[in-house]
């Protein structure tokens, strides 16, 4: 099967990690090991989170004294990419030897008059209490939200419509290459209506919206979105919480999953699943090779009664 595998950003950076080079690299070797099994049987596409290493990025260009402003998200999206690719693409070479590995620095299209822009919701950076959150705001003009027990940067999010380097990708999966790509649901731009000159905005993509799409654009069979839960669960974390095993779209998105954490998991598997009739499935990072062989994960398939 060709495979399009999503990983969180616990992928790099956990809670609660520092966010060193040696941690990442550790926490790489890790997902490398729960991938290799797979990329020995079937056709990976690998894409990834970015939002601790591009609010570590923010922070770091915010606070730069030889910068007159800070660099903008879609080039800090940039600089994840290659960061982020570089690390899996040296862990999967040691790991599959002889095997066709690549990185691709990818664009994704959004539109200019996307709502997002003007309803920040994706979380990136650093978890903060309510105090240093509060002073963030005032001193960077950041818009903060509630995750969890506390606050984090917000920024827009548009809908992906459409990956830039599609064809390329097309070209070297042909070739039997594994790609790296999307990272961070790719870098946002706008493309112009005349000239189709490519702009990149301030805006981070949700990197499941975008697996969904680029699984569709490049025909995989299946979307693999690995977390840190071993399945989908309604009411997490409450004494009503129950396993979700095996759901269609409609289930899916009936649930009611939060915006800012399982809903666009839940929402891009169930966009692919109903634009391909292909499955999808999201699961925990160690158990991809048994999400893959239905031994576990919540497995979202099409609603063949409704057909």
């Amino acid at each position: 099967m060709r495979i399009v595998v999503a990983l969180g950003g616990n992928a790099l950076l956990r809670r609660g990690d520092h966010p060193d080079a040696a941690v990442q690299q550790e926490n790489v070797d890790r997902v490398v090991t729960a991938l290799a099994a797979l990329a020995h049987d079937h056709e990976l596409v690998i894409t990834h989170g970015n939002g601790p290493q591009i609010g570590l990025l923010a922070m770091e260009s915010a606070t730069d004294p030889a910068l007159t402003v800070p660099y903008p998200l879609d080039m800090l999206g940039a600089e994840t990419q290659g960061m982020i690719g570089a690390l899996l693409a040296r862990a999967l070479h040691n790991a599959l030897p002889g095997r066709r590995i690549a990185t691709l620095v990818t664009h994704t299209l959004v539109r200019a008059d996307d709502p997002a822009f003007a309803r920040p919701t994706k979380f990136v950076g650093q978890v903060y209490g309510q105090d240093v959150a509060k002073a963030l705001a005032r001193r960077r003009g950041w818009r903060m939200g509630r995750d969890g027990k506390g606050w984090r940067r917000v920024v827009p999010s548009p809908i992906p419509q459409g990956i830039v380097e599609t064809e390329t990708l097309h070209e070297l999966l042909n070739g039997g290459t594994l790609v790296i790509c999307a990272g961070g649901g790719g870098i946002p731009v706008t493309a112009d209506r005349d000239s189709g000159a490519l702009t990149g905005v301030e805006a981070v993509v949700d990197k499941d919206l975008t697996a969904a799409l680029l699984a569709e654009e490049l025909k995989a069979d299946f979307l693999l979105i690995l977390t840190d839960v071993p399945c989908v669960y309604t009411g997490y974390g409450t004494p009503d919480q129950r396993p979700v095993l095996d759901a269609t779209p409609d289930e899916l998105r009936g649930a009611g999953f939060p915006e800012g954490s399982m809903g666009p998991k839940a929402e891009a598997a169930a966009r692919f699943v109903e634009r391909t009739g292909g499955l999808a499935a999201i699961g925990a990072l160690d158990a991809a090779y048994e999400i893959v062989h239905a031994r576990s994960g919540t497995l979202v398939r099409p609603d063949l009664d409704g057909e």
